[in-house]
């Protein structure tokens, strides 16, 4: 093909100056910046803030002269030209067919300017490309949509292909009589690997964050947690289970033999362009033993503080709070509310070359540049108290420590907080005045904590409603006034669901936001502290303060049609 749209065009810089998008002086920020990252330009004015990642994808389609695919450019996509290219190829280069038309093909790149991926297709197509630019998660979107149907029929096919072998393993129930070496040799046939390779596959196409594979006493079920719910997607025979455990245990390097304690592995696949890391936890059940894999991507993290879901006077509380030179925030919430999601966020919006930031976690999660991440190891002694204590001797100006466990960890912590450094951490416990609290119970002096405490941010994630199926409705005036809600006689208060749809298989629901309540420890607070106030006085004066709580804060999602009232009721218990 002719790659004449790579070689003379106007530069990006110009064109965003030209169509009003950045000043001249915001564009020599980013030029510095870029010369110090080598990040690209476009990438760093998002990362800024300074335009949206739409506008950069149209303004880089002005640029090249060719088309901007935007979300419902797709749907017109016929699935048979859709997998002119291979699957493994779609996702390696995140490139999709848009249509054919003689001896050339349309094709939507996320990297228009990545010319091995350009020839690759067309050696495989044997088709002139034509390119066209759209985002990546619109193709990722559209390729596991395209390609849903061919890899139900793979799965359909791999258990015949097992029915017919008459694949005979021995149930789990006789551990004393189970040859292993036969059992190695089963599980290391094709049909089994390709199983295994398709539960996996299809976890991360539905955007699982974990598989959970349960033996019960007439079946195997397998579930996937997506944004947060766990939904049943496969049974297999009942009779496959050893050979699907054993498979498992062998990728993450874990002993076959043993099937009565519980064990932990790890092991990394490719998926496309993209890396998965499979965290692999065994535990043994009067069935059998239960596997549960979680799902993280190694990647850099991508992900900005105004895309958790603070709304604009607690966006601007962070960003007051997060860059002050020393003292403490903590984020705290149950397992699975997104702390990690909102560290990694802040980390990645402070991170400069003039800043030391090092962090103590348990996992890594996501890998970020210019920041010096330690993996603690509890088995060497490695904890997150030792970790803090070396990090100190490393001349630190932030420091992100995973979880506040224990009172070492609680004491460093501060001190790290009172001498000059901003610390960052988590906590468990239900709200943000529950921090004040815990840290006390800890052996914590009050004095100390309010000495090094800035701010304390209580968290949850609830589902977004589907955008493609979103529909709205008028709530029950019972249900509004038992939400504290009475419009005027002229207003009209609608709520918003999803009737389900294929993109979001079904549930009504696509990805999660964040709700915040967030407290600022100000004097008034302090003074509460010094005094042993009891905690529903301390709410009291930060809801006087200005706090929004957690309930309020999911109501106000609700209004604007993010999420629906059923997430918030399940989410929010409103305490009296």
């Amino acid at each position: 093909m002719s790659k004449g749209y790579l070689q003379e065009h106007e530069s990006l810089g110009n064109l965003l100056i030209k169509n009003n998008l950045i000043t001249k002086g915001q564009l020599e920020e980013a030029y510095h910046k870029h010369k110090h990252t080598n990040e690209r330009l476009g990438d760093i004015l998002v990362n800024m803030d300074l335009i949206s990642a739409e506008d950069l994808l149209k303004t880089l389609a002005e640029q090249l002269h060719i088309e901007y695919i935007a979300g419902e450019g797709f749907k017109q996509i016929k699935p048979e030209i859709a997998q002119l290219i291979p699957e493994s190829i779609a996702r390696k280069y995140l490139a999709l067919t848009l249509y054919k038309e003689k001896s050339q093909i349309k094709v939507a790149m996320s990297d228009p300017f990545d010319l091995v991926a350009i020839d690759d297709i067309q050696k495989i197509t044997k088709l002139e490309i034509k390119p066209a630019i759209a985002s990546k998660r619109d193709i990722e979107d559209a390729i596991n949509l395209f390609y849903k149907k061919r890899e139900e029929t793979q799965i359909l096919e791999v258990l015949k292909d097992l029915q017919e072998q008459h694949l005979e393993i021995q149930e789990q129930a006789e551990e004393e009589k189970i040859d292993l070496e036969s059992l190695k040799r089963q599980v290391e046939d094709a049909p089994i690997v390709k199983l295994v390779d398709y539960i996996i596959s299809n976890a991360i196409s539905k955007r699982a964050s974990d598989i959970h594979i349960e033996p019960t006493e007439k079946k195997l079920t397998i579930r996937y947690r997506i944004d947060g719910v766990l939904h049943e997607v496969l049974t297999p025979p009942k009779q496959l289970q050893s050979a699907i455990i054993c498979r498992i245990k062998i990728l993450s390097n874990l002993d076959i033999a043993e099937r009565r304690l519980p064990q932990d592995g790890r092991f990394t696949i490719k998926f496309g362009q993209r890396e998965i890391d499979l965290r692999v936890s065994s535990i043994p059940t009067i069935f059998g033993e239960k596997i549960v894999l979680r799902l993280l991507e190694k990647s850099t993290f991508n992900f900005r503080l105004e895309e958790l879901g603070l709304d604009s006077n607690q966006l601007k509380i962070f960003k007051h709070h997060i860059y002050l030179p020393y003292g403490m925030i903590l984020l705290t919430g149950p397992t699975g509310s997104g702390k990690s999601t909102t560290l990694y966020s802040i980390l990645s919006r402070i991170q400069s070359p003039e800043q030391n930031i090092i962090t103590i976690e348990d996992p890594v999660e996501y890998q970020i540049d210019g920041i010096n991440q330690i993996q603690a190891n509890f088995k060497i002694g490695l904890t997150f108290a030792k970790g803090l204590r070396s990090i100190l001797r490393q001349d630190p100006d932030t420091v992100m420590v995973g979880e506040i466990r224990d009172q070492e960890t609680a004491e460093m912590a501060i001190r790290s907080a009172l001498t000059g450094h901003l610390v960052f951490s988590t906590l468990h416990t239900n709200d943000a005045v529950g921090s004040l609290v815990r840290l006390i119970n800890m052996g914590i002096e009050p004095f100390l904590v309010c000495s090094s405490l800035s701010l304390a941010v209580a968290q949850r994630l609830v589902r977004r409603i589907c955008p493609h199926c979103k529909e709205a409705y008028t709530p029950s005036e019972t249900l509004l006034e038992s939400l504290g809600l009475q419009p005027d006689r002229n207003e009209h208060i609608f709520f918003y669901r999803g009737r389900g749809c294929e993109k979001c298989n079904n549930t009504g629901y696509y990805s999660r936001i964040g709700l915040f309540e967030i407290l600022v420890i100000n004097q008034s607070i302090r003074n509460l502290v010094l005094q042993n106030a009891l905690p529903d006085t301390i709410k009291r004066k930060a809801l006087e303060n200005g706090m929004t709580p957690l309930l309020e804060s999911g109501l106000h999602k609700v209004i604007q049609g993010i999420t629906s009232i059923e997430e918030i009721l399940k989410t929010c218990i409103e305490e009296e």
